[in-house]
């Protein structure tokens, strides 16, 4: 059993908002929206109090060190699915940007298998920042005026730039020689 604390609490409780959120915003309504805005926003905001709660707190877990990427990433990628089943949103959109979700993680995955653990730069910050403001804005916005289709490819951009960071700090670090022991 995992350890209980309040950011595990909040990782688990935005796990469990996922499913409530997509019901929601699947309603088609305007209370439908605003509902599985609100859900997505609180979701969103646990994201990043429970980090903060877990440092401040010194209660990381390797539970809350598993959990927390994959409630963000299920939290970002069933949102995107939902709007491009409503035809809110590109499907292109979703697969780029789940896409390099899937490729760092599993990457990431594998460098922590060697030994490496790469620490999330402040590009990678603002990615998840810029996509969950936009995604929030296309959940409650239908349809989309010109400015936020912008705001879309601003996000993909972000969205490749990030993984590019990520990928090329990857390499340097794996190039690097290993500490003298």
């Amino acid at each position: 059993m995992p350890p209980v604390n309040l950011p595990n609490v909040l990782t688990v409780g935005r796990i469990l908002l996922v499913p409530v959120m997509v019901l929601a915003l699947t309603r088609e309504t305007t209370t439908g929206d605003v509902v599985a805005a609100f859900l997505f926003w609180l979701a969103s905001v646990t994201d990043f109090v429970d980090g903060w709660l877990a440092r401040r707190a010194e209660q990381i877990t390797n539970f809350g060190k598993l959990m927390d990427p994959i409630a963000d990433k299920l939290l970002v990628a069933s949102a995107l699915i939902t709007l491009v089943a409503l035809d809110r949103l590109a499907a292109w959109v979703a697969v780029i940007i789940i896409g390099r979700e899937l490729a760092v993680t599993i990457t990431r995955a594998f460098a922590a298998q060697q030994g490496e653990v790469i620490a999330a730069a402040w590009l990678g910050k603002v990615k998840t920042a810029f996509q969950l403001l936009v995604i929030l804005l296309l959940i409650l916005i239908d349809p989309t005026p010109t400015w936020l289709d912008v705001a879309v490819w601003a996000m993909v951009a972000i969205t490749l730039w990030s993984g590019l960071d990520y990928f090329l700090g990857l390499r340097r670090t794996m190039q690097r020689p290993p500490a003298a022991t």
